[in-house]
């Protein structure tokens, strides 16, 4: 036989539509469309509809958006709050081959615009309660997108930008519009801005491999049974809501959608609709155990969270006790949403609470669709060894990794060094193989000649029976440089604390030089996804 030839299995055995098509979210609602057809597929308030009316849905905005003049390549950008048309959107953009940018809607008029017109936005549909930064915006582009409003009766009443709403748009569309896969399963799905702290946002591009892959990854980790019941807690605009559209189409679940996320309204709506799962940040965990007693009590029915940010042990211990039991993940943009999970051992259930606690507090392993995850050193990719005290920085491979930055081949070629994705996150390897970070690598306080996580003094600080949360950053040091200094917010029925009792309560469950020689009360700023933003505590602590 020929060598050139290649293997017995290669030889006239090709790829072709009968054997092989692209890898695509959108391939999940057309069959829980199709099996589940009068199922719930978003409850909002009183609004019910099924899985076949919104695929109807989704099926006639992607095809209005196309005689709009939405070719493939194009983006449809969103300002919009986790309603029913948000969810249908995730749908609809990608039907026709054009990139869904979910906008923050957090974001001043200033970034909004830098958006819209570094993404090149044909689109934009947004809800009128946003019209105010929309409108901004808009007046200093040259070219404005087409604008859709949105006007939802349950939320605030706003003014109309544009000549058409969605309703009216949706009107034109054909209810069997006959949309396709994508040719090429890394074509870009999304793309989604992270929120840089100086400077203009980075744009991260994801492709529909990697979307589809994170959602069924989701199934796997959470072992999600069919028809469950996801409550909207976690931004849709938040990397594409971490992939969960998909991912709850996929098992022909039901969205529960909330405009607002209060710890009263979450809380009911969880009783109420027999929530199975939701997703939170631990700022969100937060605020939910600083609800009144009669609000917290245990939960008659399972309830899983999922939350990422490196929850401190005592919040973990804490939500578990209502009867949520908690995954905790650890993802980020650059990943389609989550990357690792602390994969729960049964060993581990014989383990005092505490200790569970801890365990359940590191960030774990890699995802079951993540193919390559180390800590390193950044400079030689060295694996650190795994003693859980060595820091090295977190390294991501496989399909889950974005396609890379818009616009930004050297930002795009630094990430990617070496082969691998440079997160900036740093973390200890520990012996069982499970990771656990601690810091990013700006946050790392030095500190008489030291590294010290900052993530180990807040998970100390909200050990504190009146802390609510915790921020700890570095602060000016005559001695040492720099030194811990933390910001901390209380809870509401929290009784008087002094700074000086906080530092001691420091003093006893750390060593020296961790213990924070500055202690804030303040209300921590925060991004619309919970993540408290660190560059403005530094700038307020330097000029301590």
């Amino acid at each position: 036989m020929d060598k050139d030839s290649g293997s017995i299995f290669e030889q006239q055995l090709e790829r072709n539509d009968a054997n092989c098509a692209a890898l695509s979210p959108l391939a999940l609602i057309e069959r829980t469309a199709a099996v589940f057809p009068e199922h719930n597929a978003v409850v909002y308030g009183e609004l019910e509809r099924s899985w076949a009316q919104t695929y109807e849905r989704a099926r006639r905005l992607a095809s209005a958006l196309r005689a709009r003049g939405v070719e493939r390549g194009d983006t449809v950008a969103l300002m919009l709050a986790n309603t029913p048309e948000m969810l249908e959107a995730h749908f609809a953009i990608p039907m026709t081959g054009a990139v869904l940018n979910a906008l923050d809607v957090r974001q001043e008029a200033r970034t909004i615009a830098f958006i819209l017109q570094d993404s090149e936005a044909k689109v934009l549909i947004t809800d009128t309660q946003f019209a105010e930064t929309v409108e901004k915006a808009l007046d200093t582009l040259p070219s404005p997108p087409l604008v859709i409003d949105v006007e939802d009766p349950r939320g605030p009443a706003g003014e109309r930008l544009g000549k058409l709403d969605c309703e009216a748009l949706l009107a034109e569309g054909d209810p069997a519009f006959p949309w396709e896969l994508p040719p090429d399963e890394w074509d870009a799905i999304a793309v989604s801005y992270t929120s840089g702290t100086t400077g203009n946002p980075k744009a991260v591009v994801h492709h529909h491999r990697g979307a589809y892959l994170s959602a069924v990854s989701h199934i796997l980790v959470w072992g999600m049974a069919q028809q469950p019941v996801y409550l909207w807690t976690l931004p849709m605009f938040e990397r594409n809501g971490w992939c969960f559209p998909w991912t709850i189409a996929a098992m022909a679940g039901t969205h529960v959608c909330l405009r607002q996320t209060r710890a009263e309204g979450v809380l009911e709506a969880i009783r109420r609709h027999r929530v199975s799962h939701f997703c939170a940040s631990p700022a969100v965990l937060s605020t939910l155990l600083a609800a009144p007693a009669k609000l917290r009590r245990r939960f008659d029915h399972p309830v899983r969270v999922m939350t990422a940010g490196a929850p401190s042990a005592s919040v973990v211990a804490a939500i578990e006790a209502m009867g949520i039991e908690l995954t905790h993940v650890y993802g980020l943009t650059e990943a389609h949403g989550s990357a690792t999970v602390c994969a729960w051992q049964p060993r581990w259930n014989t383990q005092p609470p505490e200790q569970r606690a801890r365990l359940k507090a590191r960030q774990g392993v890699r995802y079951p669709m993540l193919e390559g995850l180390m800590v390193a050193d950044r400079e030689t990719l060295e694996p650190v060894p795994k003693d859980g005290h060595t820091i090295g920085e977190v390294l991501l491979r496989g399909n889950g990794v974005m396609k890379g930055y818009l616009k930004s081949a050297l930002a795009t070629e630094e990430a990617f060094a070496g082969g691998w994705l440079h997160t900036g996150d740093l973390a200890v390897w520990h012996p069982d193989g499970y990771l656990e970070i601690k810091d990013r690598s700006k946050d790392i306080i030095t500190s008489g000649g030291e590294k010290l996580s900052s993530l180990e003094i807040e998970s100390v600080l909200c050990e504190h029976p009146a802390i609510m949360e915790a921020a700890v950053v570095a602060r000016a040091d005559e001695q040492l440089r720099e030194a811990p200094c933390a910001f901390v917010s209380l809870k509401p029925d929290a009784a008087d604390v002094s700074a000086e009792e906080i530092i001691e309560f420091c003093r006893q469950n750390l060593t020296h030089l961790k213990v924070p020689k500055t202690v804030v009360f303040y209300d921590l700023p925060k991004t619309s996804s919970g993540k408290v933003q660190k560059f403005k505590l530094r700038a307020y602590a330097w000029r301590l």
